[in-house]
């Protein structure tokens, strides 16, 4: 079922927000009528700021939407349809005339729209569970009441407009009277000065003196007037600007703040709702309906010049003023946020970019003069200085320098965004602050800010604005990146609202951290299977060392985190997590994964045991508790007694599955027969891994007169019973160490040499290359403690090594 099929569905609010989405930039007739190649395009792999690379693609949708249009005007009878086809040819002319020269403004547009309309699909869709309605979405109730009050600012603004008006037209009334006034006592001063025997003043004098009071009256009566309307303006624009105070802060303190935590959570793989084209709406009437209220407030000014009248009463309009002018304020500098944060990992000489918007910049008409935004990078320090407003030390002192840190903000008119993309801005050097206690560099956190000014109404009031980024911890070399990482993983999950820069709990329930440990595997390997409650037992065993349920309160400190390492080993909880999610999430193994091949979170005890109830040559993949990023095959076998024994192959790492993949491996391997996966099934291995296998190598030779060698691992264990797993186990011969080989062998004999096979160890190596001697059974294998091993036998390497073949 298309999108636009499930829009035509929707009711009430939603419907009408659709009905206001669209317009003469992008008609709601082309969206209806051409839905299906609308929603054919790749629009999540185009981004409209990056002109040099999606730029033609855009030109080629154009194109594309232009040639459907004609398509279908050509395919319209000049009856009926005449109508329809001269619409489709002025929807047509506007395309090439709009988005011609700006391809990629029609990109952006329709990305727009369709995320809107995504987001209220999924808002009705999360209303009702098998077809009855089970509850109201709080968001989009939360939605209507702020349309509502929207509304109803808007009313009460018109309102205040037309008593403006009425107090512009008594007023005026009241100045015609006030000027009949002075002529006629104009015209008295006159006639007294005659002689009192005078017939024109025996006859004017008593008129003129009659008219001149009854005006005075009149005057008087209305200056009352006039002073009850000042007033009850007063009290009505005293009303608005209350409901405008509280409607702006839940816009701003409440949706626009949980927009930027949401965008926090989004780096450790929460669902963002991108519903920032909606606040932008709200943000634009909002200003619209401040700005008529200043204007309103200015006019009721430059009325009390035109005509002073004495107020014995508190003058509300001062406070007025300064009560809408603020309100303007908070909500511009408020507005001016990021919207595409720069890198939180943040490596030097790299370079790296970033979005900038300002929310109420094409309803402010701050385009026409467009402002140039600035970045620099500062300290946790400097930024806490800043917040208290003492910016006098701390923006001109900067932490690092930053290669193009300027440039001028653009408004697209089709989607009234005003913003400047970052594209090219590179840190060249970084001013670190002195090590506190036990902190590394990888802790060490700065922030990007970015500043800018520019003026409104005018020149009327210019606006000094600035806004912060993310936490950023810089790195000066790969191996920093993993470190670095858990520093962003912990501040952004656990980081409050209004804190000073950059304080965070040193210690969180492990419900939480869990929690946000399964957001970012599900988010790291674009996987909808998160960790088991398996997996997390798992984790919170190597943690604690005890089972700890997922949903305890039990505290887990920052330095069990990534301080300190865990027992027995040189690495950390979370870099051991951070290696086997890496690890997971290549192309290597991410399918399998998703595939439930890979149980991973298992431990050997564990596994051992899962396997002694399973029939010989089953195995199971997990991941190595020795190595970071390292992924162990274990299977159970019958020895030359019949016993069942557990064997667990060398961790391979990344290194080795870009020599051959994991599934080649197993399918080398005849010891290994059938998988035990993450349900706790058993498979036989072809039926899982058989997709991924590499076809084999034509054992003919090449055009240049080679046959190709083909790379084979093997695992070398003395054991008689293993023939009967495959016709190809290796030979029951003694040696030091039982570990994975990859032989390399021509796919068919080739003359004299067919016999000979070239052994070669594995080349695959753990990211620390450590390899603790409790879990290595002889060489490079992990093998369970608990079993027998076979005698180990002394070989005498430079002898071997000076052998002649």
């Amino acid at each position: 079922m298309s999108l636009w099929a499930k829009v035509r569905e929707l009711e009430g609010d939603s419907l009408r927000q659709i009905q206001n989405l669209y317009g003469p930039h992008f008609p709601i007739e082309f969206r209806h009528y051409f839905a299906d190649i609308i929603e054919r395009q790749n629009w999540d792999q185009l981004d409209p700021d990056n002109i040099p690379n999606d730029e033609p693609h855009a030109k080629f949708i154009l194109e594309t939407f232009l040639g459907e249009i004609q398509r279908q005007c050509d395919q319209l009878t000049e009856g009926k349809d005449f109508l329809q086809r001269l619409h489709f040819s002025e929807i047509a002319t506007h395309f090439k005339n709009v988005y011609g020269p700006a391809p990629l403004e029609l990109v952006r547009t329709v990305k727009k729209i369709l995320s809107f309309e995504t987001r209220l699909v999924q808002n009705a869709n999360s209303m009702v569970d098998g077809g009855m309605q089970v509850r109201n979405n709080q968001q989009s109730e939360k939605t209507m009441h702020i349309n509502r009050e929207l509304e109803r600012l808007a009313a009460m603004t018109r309102n205040t407009e037309n008593d403006l008006r009425k107090l512009q037209s008594k007023q005026e009334y009241f100045v015609i009277n006030y000027q009949d006034s002075l002529k006629i006592s104009s015209d008295l001063q006159q006639i007294q000065q005659l002689a009192p025997t005078d017939q024109t003043r025996i006859q004017l004098e008593p008129q003129l003196t009659r008219k001149q009071q009854e005006i005075d009256k009149l005057l008087r009566a209305e200056a009352q007037k006039l002073q009850q309307l000042r007033s009850g303006l007063a009290t009505r624009h005293e009303e608005t600007f209350s409901h405008i105070t509280q409607l702006q802060g839940q816009i701003l303190d409440e949706e626009l703040l949980k927009w930027k935590r949401s965008q926090a959570l989004a780096y450790n793989g929460v669902q963002h709702e991108n519903n920032l084209d909606q606040l932008q709406r709200w943000c634009e009437q909002l200003a619209e309906i401040i700005w008529q209220n200043r204007q309103q407030i200015k006019r009721v000014e430059m009325q009390r010049q035109q005509l002073p009248i004495n107020n014995s009463g508190h003058d509300k309009l001062p406070e007025l003023n300064s009560t809408i002018t603020a309100l303007l304020s908070t909500l511009v500098t408020n507005t001016f946020i990021i919207e595409k944060q720069p890198p939180q990992v943040l490596k030097t000489q790299t370079r790296f970019g970033a979005t900038i918007r300002l929310l109420v910049g094409g309803k402010l008409n701050v385009h026409m003069n467009p402002p140039t935004v600035k970045a620099s990078i500062i300290s946790e320090n400097q930024a806490k200085a800043l917040l208290k407003n003492d910016s006098s030390r701390s923006i001109s002192e900067m932490s690092g320098e930053i290669l193009n840190p300027e440039s001028v903000m653009e408004y697209h008119p089709q989607s009234g965004i005003l913003s400047v993309n970052f594209r090219n801005m590179s840190l060249r050097r970084i001013k670190r602050s002195d090590k506190r206690g036990a902190e590394s560099v990888t802790e060490e956190k700065f922030t990007i800010l970015f500043q800018s000014r520019f003026s409104v109404g005018g020149n009327e009031l210019v606006f000094q604005v600035r806004t912060l980024s993310l936490p950023v911890v810089v790195i000066v070399h790969g191996n920093q990146e993993a470190n670095a990482a858990a520093s962003i993983l912990w501040d952004n999950a656990f980081a409050e609202q209004g804190r000073i820069p950059f304080q965070i709990p040193d210690k969180v329930p492990w419900c939480k951290l869990i929690e946000t440990l399964d957001y970012k595997w599900k988010h790291e390997c674009h996987s909808p299977r998160g960790l088991s409650p398996q997996a997390k037992q798992y984790l919170a065993y190597k943690v604690f060392r005890h089972n700890v349920p997922s949903n305890s309160d039990k505290h887990i400190s920052w330095a069990q985190f990534n301080r300190e390492p865990l027992p027995n080993r040189n690495f950390t909880f979370w870099q051991w997590f951070n290696g086997v999610m890496e690890l997971t999430k290549s192309k290597h193994l991410q399918q399998h994964w998703n595939d439930g091949a890979i149980i991973g979170f298992i431990g050997k005890a564990e596994s051992q045991e899962k396997l002694l109830s399973k029939s010989p040559a089953t195995f199971l993949l997990r991941y190595s508790d020795s190595e970071i990023a390292g992924l162990t095959i274990a299977w159970v076998a019958e020895s030359d007694k019949g016993i069942l024994k557990v064997w667990n192959l060398q961790p391979q790492t990344l290194r080795d599955y870009g020599i051959r993949s994991l599934a080649d491996r197993i399918k080398d391997l005849d010891q290994l027969m059938y998988i035990c996966k993450v349900d706790d099934s058993t498979q036989v291995k072809d039926e899982v891994f058989g997709q991924y296998y590499n076809k084999p190598m034509s054992g003919s030779p090449q055009p240049d007169g080679y046959v190709r060698a083909e790379i084979k691992q093997t695992v070398n264990i003395p054991h008689p019973h293993m023939s009967l797993m495959g016709e190809h186990s290796a030979p029951g011969t003694p040696a030091s160490s039982y570990e994975s080989q990859l032989s390399m062998h021509s796919p068919t004999p080739v003359g004299h040499h067919a016999g000979l096979q070239y052994d070669m160890p594995d080349m695959g190596s753990s990211v620390n290359n450590y390899h603790p001697p409790q879990d290595v059974a002889g060489g490079g294998m992990e093998y369970d403690e608990s079993l027998d091993c076979f005698a180990p036998c002394n070989i005498d390497v430079n002898e071997l090594l000076s052998r002649q073949l």
